[in-house]
């Protein structure tokens, strides 16, 4: 049977059927994978020498208009629809190959059956929660204990910019809670002997082309919230113009120059945010994209 969904921010209310659903997320009760396997893209803390042990979820609560993985955010790939006792076994799985940790990457709306998923099993490494940021404080509060790492992005502290790009024009108050609500979960963050991030909050932050404000805005949202070096902080300058992208983002068919990027480091510096990681402009590439091919899925 169909359920109505109220589960993201969104609230739309939009039925959900097995494999497929009509609510802006496009997702349906099951999750639907597209890659499950070590993954090298990550912030170092996170990736180390063995990999997070990334599942990538296809459909998006958000849909940015810029994604880089537009192709399965926008089930342009259909994906591979799972049980959940299926996702268990993906998830023992990748913990079995040695990886550092099990990254659910954009995992928002599917929380009830992962949060299902994670129930009753001992994984003995860490699981990374890795998504954008835009997240009901009702979701979130099923999985305390269940994640030990939160790796939320935070795009925008300008509402228009939240409504151009992402069509969620509350968006920064949406996340700004929903960080603050990670955080009380997992507390300060903690790294092994090794690097390797055992616990806490780790945010990210793109940089956009031409938004040289909202970066600074965000900047001092997490300056100004969390206690001096308890969250890390990942300032990102590897925005890359994406094809499907419409003349009607002029803004959007440009890089981040050297110069922006430099600036926005130096502020970050400037603002007390010291641990964390930075990217150059040569990160601005699709390299790391992997290949969503169900890899690790069937």
């Amino acid at each position: 049977m169909e359920k109505a969904c109220f589960d993201c921010p969104r609230r739309c209310g939009a039925a959900r059927g097995a494999e497929r659903g009509s609510g802006f997320c496009g997702a349906g009760s099951l999750p639907c994978l597209s890659r499950a396997a070590a993954h090298f893209g990550e912030e170092p803390c996170i990736s180390g020498a063995r990999g997070a042990g990334a599942i990538f979820f296809n459909g998006c609560n958000l849909r940015c208009v810029f994604c880089q993985n537009r192709e399965i955010s926008r089930y342009e790939s259909p994906g591979e629809t799972v049980s959940v006792g299926r996702l268990r076994e993906i998830m023992l799985s990748l913990r079995d190959s040695g990886v550092h940790n099990i990254d659910l990457v954009t995992p928002t709306h599917f929380t009830g059956p992962i949060a299902e998923a994670l129930s009753g099993i001992e994984l003995g490494i860490p699981v990374v929660w890795n998504s954008s940021g835009y997240e009901s404080l009702e979701t979130l509060r099923m999985l305390d204990g269940l994640v030990q790492i939160y790796m939320p992005d935070m795009k925008y502290m300008s509402r228009s910019l939240a409504k151009r790009y992402s069509a969620a024009e509350d968006y920064p108050e949406v996340a700004a809670a929903a960080i603050k609500e990670m955080y009380r979960q997992t507390g300060a963050y903690i790294l092994d002997s090794e690097g390797i991030m055992r616990r806490g909050v780790l945010i990210r932050h793109l940089i956009l082309p031409e938004q040289v404000g909202n970066t600074m805005d965000v900047i001092d949202f997490v300056a100004e919230s969390f206690p001096k070096n308890s969250v890390l902080f990942s300032l990102m300058s590897q925005y890359t113009p994406m094809p499907w992208i419409g003349p009607e983002y002029p803004e959007l068919q440009k890089r981040v120059d050297a110069g922006t990027n430099r600036h926005m480091y130096a502020y970050m510096l400037k603002c007390g945010i010291e641990n964390g990681f930075w990217q150059d402009t040569s990160s601005a590439t699709d390299e790391l994209i992997p290949a969503f091919d169900g890899t690790g899925v069937n």
